[in-house]
């Protein structure tokens, strides 16, 4: 009996499929990475900090890599392409409002807060129309060198009379304005001037505090981490019954586990998540890139509720702002 047929070898892949895998892989590549991060919450090392600031971004390579592995009739590349695309999709999600644990209370009064990086200073002329056009009663000011300090707390003398700053040129200057009486002023340690206080506010005591730790360029990724965590060893240790204000440039975004870790404490919230609108870029608003990510914030204890959220232009700086308006709460 005649022995049955051998099956026929598979041909062998053409040398265009073949490059169009190849193409595929490399496409994959950053996102797999990036996204795997994010999922395994880490912000590991140099370049991953930086790529998980483009993470909404990496989907559109992620795309092209499923379908170039879907041209080059590869199964495996195809499914892991999708894959990767799933998991990069899914962290690029905003994400959603906190569960308030709502403090009880009926709001006792309004508190319009106002964040902004100044980007040593030349921003200064831009701010003082924004603060005489919405009026805000607490001012974080980011890279205010001495010239825009005594700028902003002479031209508003009258309107915002309190003001606790760190005293620098360039981007380490800092000052908070306030147009409640400020007391117990106390800096958190870093590079760029983080000054804090504890403002009177509607007869209570609310502690603000300023934030701008150092972005995470490479070589400086640990001092990054390091500053975020005295921002979270700050709100850890806020005590209970006190209301807390946090605000300024994080030079961190959702997708980095260090501002994440400040949120973790359970002492702190983002308003923009309360406010639904966690994606809206805040930076760079300068240079050929439309803006792409969100490290301007303001995180409120859960003693206030967020009415609303703005995100105001700020011609000079390559920030936008943030505008808040919050309720500040009672207790039942």
């Amino acid at each position: 009996m005649a022995p049955p047929p051998a099956a026929p070898e598979a041909p062998p892949l053409r040398p265009r499929h073949s490059l169009t895998a190849w193409a595929a892989g490399l496409l994959l590549v950053v996102p797999a990475v990036t996204a795997a991060c994010r999922f395994l919450d880490t912000d590991a090392v140099t370049p991953v900090p930086q790529l998980l600031s483009f993470l909404p971004w990496l989907t559109v390579p992620a795309a092209l890599g499923v379908l170039l592995a879907a041209a080059a009739r590869r199964r495996a590349l195809a499914f892991t392409a999708v894959v990767v695309l799933a998991v990069t999709a899914w962290s690029t999600l905003p994400y959603l409002p906190q569960a308030v644990t709502a403090y009880g209370g009926l709001p006792i009064t309004r508190v319009r807060v106002l964040a902004a990086n100044v980007e040593f200073g030349q921003a200064t002329e831009a701010l003082i129309g924004t603060i005489r056009r919405e009026r805000p009663r607490l001012v974080f000011v980011s890279e205010c060198d001495h010239v825009c300090g005594h700028a902003l707390t002479s031209t508003f003398a009258a309107e915002l009379p309190h003001h606790a700053s760190v005293d620098s040129g360039g981007s380490a200057g800092s000052v908070l304005l306030s147009a409640y009486p400020l007391s117990d002023e106390e800096v958190i340690p870093a590079v760029m001037g983080m000054p804090g206080a504890t403002a009177e506010i509607a007869g209570r005591p609310v502690r603000v505090q300023l934030a701008h730790p150092m972005p995470p360029l490479p070589g400086q990724v640990d001092l990054w981490k390091r500053e975020l965590g005295r921002i979270e060893k700050a709100a850890a240790e806020r005590p209970p019954r006190t209301p807390m204000l946090l605000a300024g440039d994080f030079n961190a975004s959702q997708d980095h586990h260090a501002f994440r870790a400040i949120l973790r404490t359970g002492h702190v919230q983002d308003a923009a998540r309360q406010a639904r609108t966690s994606r809206t870029p805040t930076w760079p608003t300068e240079g050929p890139l439309p803006p792409y990510v969100q490290i301007d914030h303001v995180l409120v204890s859960d003693h206030f509720s967020v009415a609303a959220l703005r995100f105001p232009a700020l011609p000079g700086s390559d920030h936008r702002a943030v505008l808040a308006d919050l309720d500040l709460r009672g207790e039942r």
